[in-house]
């Protein structure tokens, strides 16, 4: 009987983020080898627990990132992979998110609500917010739209917001061309906007429209209004995470230094529910189908609400987005579908009921359709399907 392999987890359970990675590494060895686990509850790059000096297991995971970890590596023995993303690659295979794609998919997730004045809010200090920031500046460069920026020092997970520092946010954000589309780099970040744009008397999103990164559901519903937020794979992260050290225990090497997930796409809540047009008629018809397109709206409903013609409707549609309004209809659906079959168990006929599908037959149609996938097979690919390592 082969000898189970020991294996240690430096990752914190106190953060979404944290409990996400294991999630993934959970999965992945529901349909491969056990391990014998060494986790703790700890919080991000803590101090360094001292049994990591004598530790003579067969591999860890790691999301530590101190200088004083990083200088005991070549001391620790066993297979090592990194999924940290606070720091400069420092020697071990390094899986985490795909930073850049975030600031784009932030960049047209505000573009896209018709937006002229754009904002980031970060943290100086970290490599993963400044990766996100430059993305999201060049984009909006690209089209044509100059961005403004505040950042100051991350501070670790738990401590309170400073009354100071959210009145610094507060006076930036009232400087700001208004109606403003502001990205944060994480949803934490995202919460002292909107506060403190209650302080400053500002409303969202009529004023400012804010974006999240993470997607932690608590965090993203506790808030009034509730808060829009990019859903990085962190599920994958995990998974790829352990199928790569079970590779590198089996002997196999890493042919890559960093690899990058990219992110599910955006969750749109409250923070983001506006569309900011000239025209009236045609914003107030764009919200009612972002917040009721999986409630089984159709554009008939549209035209009892919205005062204008069919051809109207469907002309300011072409002119604003270059589609039909029912074709937005099923642009929100199947957005909401791929995240659905990514995050949850949910049985598909479940989530075509969800989105406002009463046949899971023409779901699989349509899906298909926009997708070039099956739900089944988009599924696999999202939540389970791992390139082996000599394809990474």
């Amino acid at each position: 009987m082969a000898r189970c392999p020991e294996v240690a987890l430096m990752i914190e359970t106190s953060t979404v983020y944290g409990r996400r990675l294991l999630q993934g590494i959970v999965r992945y060895l529901q349909s491969h080898r056990s391990w014998s686990f060494f986790l703790e509850q700890r919080e991000v790059d803590g101090v360094i627990p001292s049994w990591l000096k004598s530790w003579h297991g067969d591999g860890l995971i790691t999301r530590w990132s101190r200088s004083t970890f990083t200088a005991m590596l070549p001391t620790i023995p066993g297979a090592m992979v990194d999924v940290s993303d606070r720091g400069a690659y420092h020697g071990i295979p390094r899986i985490n998110s795909d930073d850049a794609m975030i600031g784009r998919v932030g960049a047209r997730h505000l573009l896209d609500l018709g937006l002229r004045s754009f904002a980031y809010c970060g943290f100086d200090n970290e490599l993963w917010s400044r990766r996100r920031r430059d993305a999201f500046l060049a984009d909006l460069s690209a089209a044509g739209f100059p961005c403004e920026v505040y950042e100051s020092r991350w501070r670790e997970a738990g401590v309170h917001v400073r009354e100071d520092e959210q009145e610094r946010i507060g006076q930036w954000i009232h400087t700001l061309p208004r109606p403003v589309g502001v990205m944060a780099s994480n949803d934490v970040r995202s919460i002292e906007i909107i506060s403190a744009c209650r302080h400053q008397g500002l409303r969202v999103p009529e004023d400012v429209a804010v974006l999240g990164v993470d997607d932690d559901e608590i965090l993203c519903e506790i808030c009034h209004p509730t808060l829009s937020s990019i859903v990085p794979n962190i599920e994958m992260i995990g998974y790829e995470a352990a199928a790569l050290l079970d590779h590198l225990m089996n002997g196999g090497k890493a042919d890559f230094e960093e690899k990058f997930v990219s992110p599910l796409g955006v969750t749109s809540r409250q923070s983001t529910s506006v569309f900011s047009v000239e025209d009236q008629e045609f914003a107030a018809a764009v919200r009612l189908i972002r917040e009721n397109a999986c409630h089984g709206i159709v554009v008939d409903d549209l035209l009892h609400q919205v005062p204008m013609s069919r051809s109207t409707l469907e002309r300011r549609f072409r002119s604003y987005l270059g589609h039909s309004p029912r074709a937005e209809i099923r642009e929100v659906q199947i957005s909401q579908a791929k995240r659905l079959l990514a995050e949850t168990d949910h049985s598909i006929q479940r989530i075509a009921e969800l989105v406002g599908f009463d046949h899971t037959e023409y779901f699989h149609v349509v899906f298909k359709r926009e997708v070039g996938s099956t739900p089944g097979q988009y599924r696999r690919q999202a939540q389970t399907s791992v390139p082996s390592p000599s394809a990474r």
